[in-house]
């Protein structure tokens, strides 16, 4: 009687399931080392296996899925100002004219176009 080679699962479908789930988990390092995300957030690998036999119970299809739950991206604030009706502009750090340390000029912070009717 002929000895088939054991293989784990993970080892099927040439490697496939081990590509995905690598994959998945390369998802996740980048989303950690990304500075636009929480550090300490939690992220979440799901590996599902699903079985499928037919009436014979000889042949069995094997859906392998892998999905990750990463840290959103963090979020990016500002303040504005409402001198008036028409006048809102974006509170910055600067003061226009000043020069700054390179020795340029601050620019005046951006005013905000006001749409009044859609």
């Amino acid at each position: 009687m002929n000895e088939y080679a054991k293989k784990s699962i993970l080892e099927m479908a040439r490697g496939g399931f081990l590509e995905v789930t690598d994959l998945e988990m390369t998802k996740a390092i980048a989303n950690i080392m990304d500075p636009n995300t929480s550090a300490t957030a939690k992220r979440k690998i799901t590996v599902t296996i699903e079985l499928k036999a037919d009436d014979s119970r000889q042949n069995i299809g094997v859906n392998y899925t892998v999905k990750s739950a990463l840290a959103p991206t963090n979020a990016v604030t500002t303040m504005l100002y409402v001198a008036d009706e028409e006048n809102v502009v974006e509170m910055v750090p600067q003061i226009p004219g000043q020069f700054g340390i390179a020795g340029t000029e601050q620019e005046a912070p951006p005013a905000l176009k006001l749409v009044k009717f859609a």
